[in-house]
């Protein structure tokens, strides 16, 4: 291994799913690249993407069942730049969105290793999308908090501050907030958010196995337990849910 020749890592975002919505220029890196160190959302068909000439690493997280720790993640990262001159770190949707690319820049940096941020499209804005639910609209919403219902235990505050996000903006979107979402909603009802405020769950959002369900926050925690809904999903919360169309599913159309 050459320890004084290091290569490049690019930190790149795959976007929600749908390989159509894959960036050109990740794509590109995707073709070129050494080694690919890729997350588990990451679909398969943007892993198709990738050049028959690289490594590939599976370095996914699910809730309950990590391949690898965020701490090896970045060993490997750095380990991989004195082998290789062109390694890509693969993260579902943007990597600097809830997708703790931060955290590994601020590590590669700090081992001398050059990094470069490609952006991919959040599933925050894609997957409602694609549900027909404009996150914003002149007469329902000109604000939005993006906001992650799944904290990390020991971060540098104790959890997120419902209730002052119920009056904070006209649409919240949730991130990995299924498994809490009773908790939730009753922090932010405390807030004064109405319990007949409509909210849509987005699941595999921009995939063929969209699906979506709509309800009320009074309504919602018994809709998902009649249906079994489960993550990974996003939360769209606010008046612009009123705005999704019976039946629509870009997908389909």
């Amino acid at each position: 291994m050459n320890q004084t020749c290091t290569g490049k890592v690019y930190l790149v975002g795959a976007g929600p799913g749908d390989p159509g919505l894959m960036t050109l220029k990740g794509k590109t890196l995707l073709e070129c690249a050494d080694v690919v160190i890729y997350d588990a959302l990451v679909s398969e068909p943007i892993r198709g993407m990738i050049g028959p000439q690289a490594e590939k690493i599976d370095a996914g997280k699910r809730r309950g069942r990590h391949s690898k720790l965020q701490a090896e993640t970045t060993q490997l990262l750095i380990e991989k730049a004195h082998e290789y001159p062109i390694v890509v770190r693969l993260k579902g949707g943007d990597p600097f969105v809830f997708g703790r690319g931060g955290e590994e820049m601020q590590d590669l940096i700090s081992a001398g290793v050059s990094v470069e941020v490609v952006p991919g499209i959040t599933s925050g804005i894609a997957a409602p999308a694609y549900a027909g639910i404009p996150i914003t609209h002149r007469e329902y919403s000109s604000s939005v908090t993006f906001v992650t219902g799944h904290e990390a235990a020991g971060k540098y505050r104790p959890r997120v501050n419902w209730r002052a996000i119920a009056q904070g903006s006209e649409t919240l979107v949730i991130y990995m907030g299924i498994h809490n979402l009773d908790q939730i909603i009753g922090e932010l009802n405390q807030g004064g958010l109405s319990l007949e405020t409509p909210i849509a769950l987005v699941r595999w959002g921009t995939t063929p196995q969209q699906e979506t369900l709509i309800g009320t926050l009074a309504t919602i925690t018994a809709q998902i337990a009649a249906t079994g809904f489960t993550a990974p999903a996003i939360a769209v919360i606010g008046r612009v849910v009123d705005l999704q169309l019976s039946g629509y599913n870009l997908l389909n159309l």
